[in-house]
């Protein structure tokens, strides 16, 4: 008797939907595994055995017969322990050690331990999303993985604690109900940044930022408050709906990077400048997301910049531009999300002061010409904000900030609704083409654009950023047209400035 169960393995991110066909054979007493299934599989027929035997059940090596798994499609490479309670399931009927049927449109995901207890695995969310689509309609999952399909809907989901109770709630012996979908209602963060002291010029360009996603380089002396800016934003941020949401939550599943939580709000993320490029960027000979992707939809966060290693910062090339990454591989191609918003921070010379105005720099001209240069114009020429953050004077430390921090937070959120319901994304990630159409400029706009690009050799992707920023500046003014007043603000972002 040949039995079939279904389950799923991740190949970086993305679920592949694998069938599980086990058999007996007369012949000498043997247990195989065969479709291209990596060691952690093959690992998975002394797991069985023992967790097999917790149900008073014959494992395989107990039949006088020759007992052969085989995962399908067989050219693709499968690994982890998804796969090792939809295997058990399949020998059991195959053995005809259970009965039941109707496994059809199921899917099986667990990793079973010695004494048949289920544990957490990685990417159940995802796994699930797929195989909705493709037509499952009941799913097995362990139960220290609830937390984080809780919010599905229109899916049957069954939550077990070990290999017992599925067999039993498969032969009738036990019935439970699936679990119960939740209501997607995330609370709004509280904001606390009252400790900021920021001039009231910077907050409004910081509401520009979170309004239209539009990629920041903050620079300044150190100790200004550089890297507290890049955290700030994420409070000003709406939190994420329920697709974002789902789709956030499915990566860091994939990743093992969910702790017992759904991801409800943009994430931030900032990795150390000595992280490799395969932490950052993505790959391995084993493909998986890096930081680039786990800030997706919300923020990467680089402090010390031109720390970072040059093939790092070059590699964020194709990131910023299509808002993915494409990791190729000799027989694959692999392409994960990289919607985020980049924020830089840096100091202008390895000490810090050069051009302070208070303290004197102490690096030679090549010292800070070859500092400066490790940022490369190409990189520089993606981010559509640039933002000198000045010392703070002493008499503002301890007065209290007059900025309304929740009325920024609100026209965030205003400006986010009034731009998807445009053009279905923000002004950050308009296209070429798009912004034919959603950024269109006053004649006397034109004009001081292309003085602009005359006088200071602005680039045709320079000119896009600043004609995207001028458009969420008119938003935010509730203009329909972007006018001279908008695009002359946009322009001054363009800039370095010496405070």
């Amino acid at each position: 008797m040949i039995a079939k169960t279904f389950s799923a393995v991740l190949d970086g991110i993305e679920p592949q939907i694998v069938e599980i066909e086990t058999g007996l054979l007369k012949g000498l007493t043997s247990f195989n595994i065969v479709g291209l299934a990596d060691k952690s599989i093959g690992e998975s027929r002394e797991r069985l055995t023992l967790a097999i035997k917790s149900i008073k059940a014959k494992p395989p090596l107990k039949f006088n017969a020759k007992t052969i798994v085989n995962l399908a499609p067989g050219d693709i490479k499968k690994g982890g322990a998804l796969l090792d309670l939809a295997i058990a399931i399949s020998f059991l009927k195959a053995s005809e050690q259970i009965s039941f049927s109707g496994l059809d449109k199921v899917l099986f995901l667990g990793e079973l331990g010695l004494d048949g207890n289920l544990k957490k695995i990685q990417g159940v969310l995802p796994i699930i999303l797929k195989a909705s689509k493709l037509g499952f309609k009941k799913f097995f999952i362990p139960a220290q993985n609830e937390f984080e399909i809780r919010f599905l809907k229109d899916a049957e989901i069954y939550s077990f604690e070990n290999l017992n109770e599925v067999v039993e709630f498969l032969e009738g012996i036990k019935i439970k109900p699936p679990i119960k979908s939740e209501k997607f209602n995330p609370k709004p963060l509280e904001i606390d940044l009252d400790f900021l002291k920021l001039p009231p010029h910077l907050w409004r360009a910081l509401e520009i930022v979170g309004a239209g996603r539009h990629n920041l380089l903050l620079y300044g002396p150190p100790g200004t408050g550089k890297t507290l800016i890049g955290k700030a934003l994420t409070h000003l941020l709406p939190p994420l709906n329920y697709e974002e949401s789902l789709e956030i939550t499915g990566i860091y599943s994939s990743c093992g990077e969910l702790q017992d939580e759904f991801v409800f709000y943009p994430p931030f993320r900032n990795p150390h400048h000595t992280a490799s490029p395969v932490s950052i960027l993505g790959g391995g000979s084993s493909p998986r997301p890096g930081e680039i992707s786990l800030a997706h939809r919300g923020i990467l966060f680089l402090d010390e910049l031109p720390e970072f290693r040059r093939d790092v910062l070059e590699g964020l090339r194709e990131p910023l531009e299509n808002k993915e990454i494409t990791i190729s591989r000799a027989k694959r191609r692999l392409k994960i999300p990289t919607n985020f918003l980049f924020i830089g921070a840096y100091n202008p010379c390895p000490c810090g002061f050069y051009q302070d105005k208070e303290k004197e720099c102490s690096c030679s001209t090549s010292e800070i010409r070859r500092y400066q240069k490790k940022i490369s114009g190409p990189i520089l020429d993606r981010l559509d904000i640039y933002l000198l953050v000045p010392r703070i004077e002493g008499e503002k430390i301890f007065k209290d900030n007059k900025i309304d921090l929740e009325k920024i937070k609100q026209n965030i959120l205003k400006l986010k609704v009034l731009q998807f319901n445009r053009q279905g994304k923000y002004n950050g990630e308009l296209s070429p083409k798009e912004m034919k159409i959603y950024c269109n400029a006053e004649k006397s706009a034109e004009n001081i654009l292309e003085k602009a690009v005359d006088n200071y050799k602005l680039s045709l992707r320079a000119v896009h950023k600043i004609l995207k920023v001028g458009r969420t500046i008119a938003d935010m003014e509730n203009e329909k047209i972007i006018n001279s007043k908008h695009i002359g603000e946009a322009i001054q972002y363009r800039f370095m400035q010496n405070d």
